[in-house]
């Protein structure tokens, strides 16, 4: 598996996500990818409650514990390579959480539109202040 280059949606070198927990398709701590990332984890997110229940009334819980694959569950605070897919949705339900763009991978506008990134940024992150 041949990584894509390590660019975020800005233009400038991808920034990590988040090494505790250690996130990323690779689990390299950044939301790197390459084709084999069907799900294309690729959005450097900020976990709330809020996302974490969707998230889990959806189909995918992130909250609790799975040991057996070295995953600690998620809690409010974490950051988090989510699939772009998933936080679009979550975005059309009005409840993603908030990002970082300058740790969100440029692949991720694959799916998801670089206005709707920019309105979830964190505040002061990159060029672009945050909004809810």
């Amino acid at each position: 598996m041949e990584k894509d280059p390590s660019t975020n949606i800005l233009g400038s070198a991808l920034q990590p996500c988040s090494n505790d927990p250690l996130t990323g398709f690779f689990r390299d701590g950044a939301c790197n990818t390459c084709d084999s990332d069907r799900g294309s984890h690729t959005v450097c997110a900020v976990m709330t409650a809020e996302f974490l229940a969707y998230s889990k009334y959806v189909g995918n819980d992130l909250s609790t514990p799975r040991p057996e694959f070295s995953f600690p569950g998620l809690q409010p605070g974490d950051r988090w390579c989510l699939c772009a897919s998933r936080f679009l949705q979550a975005h059309d339900e009005g409840c993603a959480p908030m990002v970082d763009l300058l740790a969100t991978h440029i692949r991720a506008l694959k799916t998801v539109p670089l206005e709707v990134l920019y309105t979830h940024a964190l505040s002061g992150n990159g060029s672009v202040s945050g909004g809810g």
